[in-house]
């Protein structure tokens, strides 16, 4: 058995090799993840992979959540990806507030430490819904809400605990974020994404879309 695996080992080192490193640099460094649910719509749609940037806020010990240096912090309108206990599952969602803001929605509208959010309508075609072009600090992005706005549309004003960040969906009325899951703990945090990776066509046999290949989001 001991000949066995030595002449395995011996006969297949180098692809063993290349595929240990493979697994340690999607681990610690870069990755993608699907994204199956429109919940990040219309920034991220069902289908897309996007990339995850793992060493944007830590170095990690690789196959752990265990930061051995910690490089940023999170800011607002990052979008991370997490893995949520709360949830239990991976989730990407957008920062909202850091430690120390004071968040408060009303009728869709954000306050974020006594001062409204800035909205700018940018499509009220469709008969379900809109989009709106939401502006937090000086940078602006892309949000879907419905016409008949959902029960979480309001919430009354919370201060975001050390250690814990306030995420949104940029689908406002369609997401399962802190709304409902709670504050997202720093140490569930594993990246942040910037770019889309390729995108398949759920609706339509599973095409690629080659106008999301490498798509900013």
């Amino acid at each position: 058995m001991k000949k066995m695996l030595f002449k395995l080992w011996k006969e297949n080192k180098s692809l063993l090799v290349f595929i240990s490193l493979m697994l340690v640099f999607r681990s610690a460094v870069a990755d993608w993840n699907d994204v199956p649910t429109g919940s990040m719509k219309p920034t991220i749609v069902e289908g897309d992979r996007i990339f995850i940037n793992k060493m944007a806020y830590d170095i990690r010990v690789p196959f752990t959540h265990i930061s051995l240096v910690r490089l940023a912090e999170p800011q607002p309108n990052d979008i991370i990806i997490f893995d949520s206990v709360a949830a239990d599952k991976r989730l990407v969602k957008r920062v909202i507030g850091v430690p120390g803001d004071n968040i408060s929605m009303k009728n869709n509208q954000l306050f974020i430490n006594g001062k409204p959010v800035t909205y700018e309508i940018k499509d009220q075609k469709m008969a379900s819904h809109y989009e709106s072009n939401e502006t937090i600090n000086g940078q602006s992005h892309s949000i879907r809400l419905n016409n008949i706005a959902s029960q979480l549309a309001n919430f009354k004003t919370v201060t975001v605990p050390k250690e814990r960040f306030l995420v949104l969906g940029d689908n406002r009325d369609n997401s399962a974020d802190s709304r409902v899951i709670g504050f997202v703990p720093r140490n569930e945090i594993i990246g942040r994404s910037s770019k889309v990776a390729f995108s398949l066509d759920y609706d339509n046999y599973f095409l690629p879309r080659s106008e999301r290949f490498l798509h900013q989001l």
